[in-house]
């Protein structure tokens, strides 16, 4: 007979199951650090099933309790993130090099993981001179245009309270620091289906991207290259292109 805490959920799964991954998740969206209050209040949960799971979830390391009493996503999730990473980066290479081999630049995939951007996949551009950004880099999402195109799909709110978060530092004379600005720009994002990023987080480099739909995390793949080829005929030619490839990678994620 199963326990109280173990009753079916929705579809026949298991509801403590289910509450416990959605806890994990509450706390991925909002930096990886709170406290039990937070936590009942984000859920709508009683306090006493928050201080169950989350007791359980402390014992087998996925979350940590730190010295103020907030509890933080545990190391162990970190070997979960990289297995489940390299599996994408594996299912998303055809989709890069499709890319790659119809525009010619180098071609990314990366997530929203907690407040930071991380690239997931890549496959290089053909040219000598290329854009070559390391998979697992992290960087803040102000200044990307992947970071941007997955911004533009949350809630005003939650982007505003990431960016307190994080800062937006300045990277270069063209990085925006202003969130007023920023937050013109996310609408222009969702506006046109895409985002770009003219040399904000490194001189000379221009990207851009979209949002892969209903994908399993927040995901988007990009473009990027030297601005001088990076020209705006290639944004234009890139930009339903990127869609198209998005939308077939987001139904072989399914």
């Amino acid at each position: 007979m199963p326990a109280a805490n173990e009753t079916k959920g929705r579809a026949g799964g298991v509801q403590s199951i289910e509450r416990a991954f959605g806890l994990l998740e509450t706390m991925a969206d909002e930096g990886g650090t709170m406290g039990l209050s937070q936590l009942a209040t984000a859920s709508g949960l009683p306090l006493p099933t928050i201080h169950r799971l989350v007791r359980t979830l402390v014992d087998l390391g996925y979350l940590r309790q730190e010295p103020s009493r907030q509890y933080v996503l545990g190391p162990k999730l970190i070997k979960l993130g990289e297995s489940s990473a390299h599996l994408l980066g594996v299912r998303a290479r055809p989709h890069l090099t499709r890319l790659v081999d119809e525009l010619g630049e180098s071609a990314n995939m990366a997530m929203l993981d907690g407040d930071q951007i991380v690239y997931v996949a890549q496959v290089p551009s053909r040219h000598s001179m290329r854009m070559f950004t390391e998979v697992g880099r992290r960087v803040l999402p102000h200044c990307t245009a992947v970071g941007k195109a997955l911004l533009a799909d949350l809630p005003p709110e939650r982007t505003r309270d990431l960016l307190q978060r994080t800062g937006m530092p300045r990277y270069t004379e063209h990085t925006i620091t202003a969130p007023d600005e920023f937050a013109r720009q996310l609408e222009a994002a969702a506006r046109d289906g895409y985002a770009i990023d003219d040399g904000e987080q490194e001189l000379g480099v221009r990207c851009i991207a979209v949002a892969v739909p209903e994908a399993p995390a927040p995901l988007a793949i990009s473009i990027s290259g030297p601005a001088g080829r990076m020209t705006d005929e290639l944004i234009n030619r890139a930009a339903p292109l990127l869609t198209e490839v998005s939308l077939a990678l987001a139904a072989d994620l399914r």
